[in-house]
């Protein structure tokens, strides 16, 4: 390896070290502090978890991301321009600290969804200034909203939000460094490792749970660094997408469904797929494991493929959607009438 390349890596590196240290740390302390706080997720009928665990923990991938990703795009180099960086760190602060506050009490949806939205828009125009035409603003604000509460949706059972981030923040991060953006790959380093850091604590049986302040916030930084890659060349975008594919379509078909059924598609409930998968009787950990199947699998081939044939870039994103869909509605079927099944077995 050449000293460039040493060079070059070695600050990467350490952000990511250093990220992954902060993240372990705060997140020990976060369950000392929910505990003395009483901030308890309770086992329900509309939850994946039978005993009462600390909520919260998310707090040590902020603790983690918000020093070191700033870092990262502001001195390695090729840097971000400081208003891009700090806006992004303004937006990680808000979704952050209304998540924290939801975390302790719970908050109305408009205050929080308000918030999300604000924070969104602030980086959005920020990163629109000296780019891409104005009209991106709408399509990007929605993006990031529902980036933020999708991966909320999504943090149902253990560890699986986790090894998500870790894997969507690699992939960015890879793609970044293949295109000469060493400052964006190593801010996505470093929310790889903070999420690793949480992961410790919340893998199978999970000690405590991300909560808002964290789900929110990986939420929001997923898209900010999608959109930073599609900043440097559009063609990236469908590649970043890819990698998203598997909470993307859960989330999305689950809310549809939800919504052409009449039901409170806002409300908690048990029917994204993670969760029909444990309420057929498998583990949260066998639950992670489909989805980290489809991610290898799948997903980094077609996100692989996307990136080396640019061109062919908007059809493997179509492909990979269309399968997911399709596998999405199969599984999805199978389990409901095994349920069912179940259900008539035990009453004859």
């Amino acid at each position: 390896m050449s000293d460039a390349v040493v060079a070059t890596v070695a600050p990467i590196a350490f952000a990511a070290l250093i990220a992954f240290f902060i993240a372990f740390g705060v997140v020990r302390a976060a369950i000392a502090y929910a505990h003395r706080r009483g901030m308890f997720d309770q086992p329900g009928q509309r939850r994946s978890h039978k005993l009462p665990t600390p909520r919260g923990g998310g707090i040590g991938i902020i603790a983690a991301a918000l020093p070191t990703v700033p870092a990262c795009l502001a001195y390695v180099q090729p840097s971000w321009t400081l208003h891009i960086t700090v806006t992004l760190l303004v937006a990680t602060v808000l979704v952050a600290l209304i998540g924290w506050w939801d975390d302790h009490s719970s908050l109305p949806v408009l205050p929080r969804f308000g918030v999300q939205v604000l924070a969104v828009a602030f980086f959005s125009v920020a990163l629109l200034i000296h780019g891409q035409g104005w009209f991106w603003l709408p399509l990007l604000v929605l993006a990031g909203a529902w980036s933020i509460n999708l991966h909320n949706f999504m943090d149902g059972i253990d560890g699986l939000l986790a090894q998500q981030g870790i894997f969507v923040a690699c992939g960015l991060a890879v793609l970044a460094w293949c295109v000469g953006q060493v400052a964006l790959a190593g801010a996505s380093a470093c929310v790889a490792a903070a999420c690793l850091g949480f992961w410790c604590y919340n893998r199978p049986p999970a000690r405590i749970f991300m909560g808002d302040v964290g789900s929110g916030s990986v939420g929001l930084l997923i898209f900010a660094l999608s959109a930073m890659l599609w900043r440097v060349d559009e063609r990236l975008l469908w590649p970043a997408l890819i990698l998203s594919s598997a909470f993307v379509t859960d989330a999305s078909l689950t809310l549809l469904n939800r919504m052409l059924r009449g039901r409170r598609w806002y409300t908690a409930h048990r029917e994204h797929l993670y969760q029909w998968i444990v309420r057929r009787g498998c583990t949260h950990a066998a639950g992670s494991a489909w989805y980290v199947g489809w991610n290898l699998l799948v997903a980094a081939p077609l996100t692989a493929m996307a990136f080396k044939r640019p061109g062919m870039g908007l059809v493997a994103c179509i492909v990979t959607y269309a399968i997911a869909a399709i596998v999405w509605l199969l599984a999805k079927r199978r389990l409901i009438r095994r349920d069912r099944y179940k259900v008539r077995y035990v009453h004859t």
